[in-house]
């Protein structure tokens, strides 16, 4: 039996860990900094930052078989080029491949050198010539900040005003910030992902994510409200376009000396022109991976390790449709300080319960930040998978605030 360690402490890694604590080949999983939440799911919590690489590479060293990076904050910072130095088994991609991730600008020139489709975008340097491509683009338009967000820094924009005022934002304390000015494309969005090394990849079924913090895809955009999988809304056809596209990116970081292994993650919308990437991350994304890896009945951590040995298994999947609801903060994004009571589940609950921001109060578990939890249902189909984590959040969601059309879009 064997120890693994993943890093982070959302509910991306809660689900993450019970995938691993599925395997049986697998021990303990220590998440690392974790939450208070985790352990109620069996996982051991290793209270040491992501950033603390010296750290973690000294209780690596001395307790676990593999480490699992999960967010792309320590990505960008170069933690699996640390590990790597230190000759541990890790899994997740190089400072250097992490830019697709880390840099819009450095994503939209790889695009543009392997003929990937994308929206037409310009790169500035000062708020004057973000407002000239705005006036350019016309409106709708797309703003994004050239670095990491946490999912939060991209406004579409439906008039001049708030375009403006989004531009204006992004340079008040940054007077030559990178900024991608991007048009704005029309269809449906899905979140394509594959965990993979070099060419060699595992694709999971399509992901459809929320970003809008309301009803009805309104409001500021967020980390993501909920999401589901498989996506009935998409064909065939679709599929095979999404499955190309990843093909494509990794052929085209082979090609650019970009080597490495982790998780590739693709946002697209098909639009009536065929599909076009969004984005990139370099990492599972939060909340697909609590709809993701409850489908997936192999072995995961004999899955991450053959990836490693440069083999990739078949998907074998249970053939369910997952549906999963983020509860909030009622002031996220904008105001996450007020701290909320957080429902302790009961066992049963626990499997189908993904603790993110949570603390240990004096009175019991508090909310801590933004995204507090996800729940999931599961069924044969999307409506009864939509149904029972409704019927289930219910029961979890106290005072924290969720949307109530998590799959409004396939049904």
């Amino acid at each position: 039996m064997v120890n693994v360690l993943v890093i982070g402490n959302g509910a991306r890694e809660s689900a993450l860990g019970q995938a691993f604590l599925r395997s049986p080949q697998v021990d303990t999983v220590y998440v690392a900094p974790g939450n208070v939440g985790m352990s109620l799911l069996g996982l051991a919590v290793l209270p040491v930052a992501e950033t603390d690489f010296a750290s973690l590479i000294q209780f690596a060293q001395a307790h676990v078989a593999l480490t699992f990076i999960g967010p792309e904050a320590p990505l960008a910072a170069g933690i699996v080029d640390a590990f790597q130095k230190a000759e541990l088994p890790v899994f997740g991609p190089t400072r250097q491949l992490a830019q697709l991730e880390a840099s819009k600008q450095f994503a939209k020139a790889f695009m543009k050198r392997h003929h990937l489709p994308t929206a037409a975008a310009r790169v500035v340097t000062t708020q004057e010539a973000a407002a000239a491509a705005v006036a350019d683009f016309g409106t709708p338009v797309v703003i994004k900040a050239d670095g990491l967000a946490a999912g939060k820094g991209v406004t579409v924009a439906q008039t001049q005003a708030e375009a403006l005022a989004a531009v204006s934002q992004l340079y008040v304390d940054h007077p030559h910030a990178s900024v991608v000015i991007e048009e704005c494309l029309v269809g449906q969005e899905a979140s394509v992902l594959a965990m993979f090394n070099g060419i060699q990849r595992v694709i999971f079924p399509l992901a459809q994510d929320h970003k809008r913090r309301f009803e009805g895809d309104t409001g500021p955009n967020t980390g993501g409200m909920g999401a589901f999988s498989p996506a009935p809304q998409f064909s065939a056809e679709q599929l095979e376009q999404a499955h190309a596209l990843i093909d494509q990116t990794l052929a085209g970081m082979v090609v650019d000396g970009l080597y490495g292994n982790g998780v590739l993650y693709i946002g697209v919308m098909f639009t009536a022109d065929g599909p076009k990437i969004l984005e990139y991350n370099l990492r599972f994304g939060d909340p697909e991976t609590q709809v993701l890896l409850p489908q997936v009945e192999n072995d995961f951590y004999q899955m991450v390790q053959d990836l490693l040995a440069g083999k990739a298994d078949d998907l074998k999947l249970d053939g369910r449709t997952y549906c999963g609801v983020v509860a909030a903060n009622p002031g996220y994004p904008q105001d996450t300080r007020h701290s909320l009571p957080v429902l302790v589940p009961n066992e049963a609950q626990r499997h189908y319960w993904y603790p993110a921001g949570i603390v240990q109060g004096t009175d019991g578990l508090r909310s801590h930040g933004g995204r507090i939890l996800t729940v999931i249902g599961a069924g044969n189909d999307l409506k009864t998978a939509q149904s029972q984590a409704y019927q289930r959040l219910a029961e979890l969601s106290g005072a924290l605030a969720f949307r109530k059309d998590i799959g409004w879009h396939a049904l």
